[in-house]
């Protein structure tokens, strides 16, 4: 039981790295679908804008050279007064203005209050007489959950919109109250909303081309003196209901609550700016405004239309009018990209975030998800340049967070791996092939695994008798430092310390990493064990202590090699087999034939190359006998091998096939 759930613990890890992030993916979808306003607008139109900022770098819009703006400014206010002006000398501007035959003219401006007699009269005779040209602004009251339920004024009905289709895919903006001037002016003129509200960050970026009055729907400044532009009245527009408004053979791109995506050109002073005192003092040529657009307002900071935008703070209102109605005049739209395409980037992202990124390493896991990130973005300028908008916020999010999972799920679950195999490995092995095994962690795979190894057996020889003729604390401080300076050979020569025995040594090579030549380096750390241990003798000798002696044997053959034991109480990495049998049997006989190092006829086939070319060192392989230890059948041919003196060759002799003994001690 306790394996199936270990089993099944290890698919659930090993399949939540492609779960997770796709569940990330169906929730980006689903997100795309409601598109949350508080997504939309605080994150969304912040990528928006830098996409302007981007747009506005590579390929700047053209700037329309048939709109202009007269701006009551700092210079205006300096040479004819404070702001309001007398409606007289109002009256004076817009005749001046129409003096140069404009094609329409919007006058940003609200006339809520009275103020002279003479005064009104003079600018409601302006208005009369340039009414099918000229539209003033008109401001309305909107309290959300109150609408207006009473009879339009005239003026009103005629400025309403034509025709309206499937309302039931429309959420207008309703108004409760107009702010409509008084009379003289009242009927004088033609009137478009300047309703607008900022998204939730305070930037501007839609328009709303219409607003419900009743059950009228009346256009916005920006429409009606676009409409004006083409030679038609707002009874030629037809409000789409959840795709826009039709406009002669135009149709202009809005939500469902009316609203266009404002296409700024860039800052304040984009579309050409001139001083109203300029035109007041005739000091510019009347055919400046021979059949353009012209918008009349304020854009002196004491007036207080300003508007904040993708570009700036402080862009005046009357321009972000003249820049709608040059976005209707040239189509110069920002379509919402269709639905589909939104959620197929999700769901392509979501898709090869989740396969790549668990299957590459982690720096080409990091390297893709940025790579996807910034392709998003690369995308999404490229159709913003066309004129489209498409999401970026839920793509990117999905790619960052996703990507963020399985690298960081990974990351944490290979710093438990290299947890694991260190805490498993650091007592048996050195330091580089622990790192080795962290690198490469499925050759430190749990379970058994048959591997041809190199086993090495060493043991004090007389032990139980010395323990007996001296105190334990004696012992153990001699067997301490024995064992300790054996210990340090056997990581030298990157040997596996798989156990101390009471008094004997276990060590093999060949696991957990390959190496080729194990039988060399076991060999050369029992001659290094040796020649250690002749400078303790020498050591105890001048301390006075006991004298030790070690003997080693060595063996080459296959064994089963892994964590062996109970998972979760006793584990340990450990070598098991006939191989390992042998070789302790061959340690057992080096007293016997007054060896200290005795190796087994396999060992020497796997040494005998390097011995012959003398690039081993300088040995003596003497054969001993062929003996047929305890428990086996089969002899074995085993050798004594020592060191020879500096320059002297190395040779083998061998042993005689027939010499064969068989051994009865263990």
């Amino acid at each position: 039981m306790e394996g199936l759930t270990a089993k099944l613990k290890a698919s659930w890890l090993g399949k939540v790295t492609f779960v997770v992030p796709l569940l990330m993916t169906v929730a980006f979808i689903l997100l795309s679908l409601i598109n949350p306003a508080v997504i939309d607008e605080y994150l969304e139109t912040l990528l928006v804008d830098y996409r302007f900022k981007i747009r506005n770098v590579f390929s700047p819009p053209a700037v329309p050279e048939n709109i202009l703006i007269v701006t009551i400014d700092e210079q205006s206010l300096s040479e004819y007064g404070r702001w309001p002006w007398d409606r007289m000398l109002q009256a004076e501007l817009i005749e001046k203005v129409f003096a140069g035959k404009p094609m329409a003219v919007g006058l940003d401006i609200f006339y809520p209050e009275r103020e002279t007699p003479d005064a009104d009269q003079a600018l409601a005779n302006v208005f009369a007489k340039y009414k099918d040209r000229l539209v003033v602004a008109l401001g309305f009251e909107v309290i959300p959950g109150k609408t207006f339920e009473g009879e339009l004024p005239e003026v009103l009905y005629d400025m309403a919109i034509g025709k309206v289709e499937s309302q039931k895919y429309m959420m207008p903006i309703s108004a409760s109250r107009s702010l409509l001037p008084h009379e003289p002016l009242g009927g004088s003129a033609r009137y478009g909303h300047v309703y607008s509200i900022p998204d939730m960050d305070g930037r501007l970026r839609l328009e709303s081309t219409f607003i419900q009055y009743g059950s009228e729907f009346l256009p916005s400044l920006g429409l009606h003196v676009a409409t004006l532009a083409k030679g038609l009245g707002p009874a030629d527009l037809s409000i789409l209901g959840g795709i826009g408004i039709g406009l002669g053979d135009t149709v202009i791109p809005t939500d469902e609550f009316g609203r266009l995506q404002i296409n700024y050109f860039g800052k304040e002073g984009s579309i050409r700016h001139i001083s109203a005192a300029a035109v007041l003092s005739d000091a510019l040529d009347r055919n400046l405004f021979k059949d353009k657009i012209v918008f009349i307002g304020t854009s002196a900071i004491a007036t207080y239309d300003m508007k904040t935008t993708p570009f700036s703070a402080n862009m005046p209102g009357v321009e972000k009018n003249a820049t709608v109605v040059a976005n209707i005049l040239s189509r110069n739209f920002i379509r919402p990209i269709p639905l589909v395409i939104d959620l197929l980037v999700v769901l392509i992202t979501g898709i090869l975030i989740t396969i790549f990124c668990n299957r590459l390493r982690a720096a080409y896991a990091i390297l893709l998800f940025l790579s996807l990130t910034v392709a998003s973005f690369v995308a999404g300028e490229a159709f913003f340049m066309h004129g489209y908008r498409m999401h970026l916020v839920y793509p990117i999010a999905n790619i960052i967070l996703g990507g963020m999972f399985i690298i960081g799920h990974r990351y944490f679950g290979e710093e438990k791996k290299a947890r694991d195999i260190r805490k498993m490995f650091s007592s048996y092995v050195t330091e580089r092939v622990v790192n080795e095994l962290i690198k490469n962690p499925a050759m430190a795979q749990m379970g058994g695994d048959r591997r041809e190894v190199t086993v090495l057996f060493s043991d004090i020889r007389g032990f139980t008798t010395f323990s007996e003729e001296h105190t334990p604390e004696h012992v153990v401080a001699l067997l301490n430092e024995y064992l300790r300076a054996m210990t340090e050979i056997v990581f030298r020569w990157e040997g596996t310390l798989d156990k101390f025995i009471g008094d004997a040594i276990f060590a093999f090579w060949g696991a957990p990493l390959p190496q080729d030549n194990h039988p060399e380096l076991a060999v050369r750390c029992a001659l290094n064990m040796m020649t250690a241990l002749a400078e303790l003798q020498q050591k105890w000798e001048s301390e006075g202590k006991a004298r030790l002696d070690i003997g080693i044997g060595i063996n080459t053959g296959e064994v089963l090699v892994g964590n062996i034991g109970s998972e979760g109480k006793k584990m340990e990495y450990t070598a098991i087999g006939d191989t390992v049998n042998l070789c302790s049997r061959i340690e057992s006989l080096t007293k016997k034939y007054h060896a200290h190092i005795l190796i087994s006829e396999h060992t020497l086939e796997r040494i005998r190359d390097p011995l012959v070319n003398n690039s081993f060192g300088h040995l003596s392989v003497t054969g001993q006998q062929k003996v047929a230890v305890k428990g086996k059948e089969r002899a074995v041919k085993l050798y004594a091998v020592d060191s020879l003196a500096e320059g002297s060759p190395s040779f083998i002799l061998e042993v005689e096939d027939e010499d064969v003994v068989k051994m009865h001690e263990k």
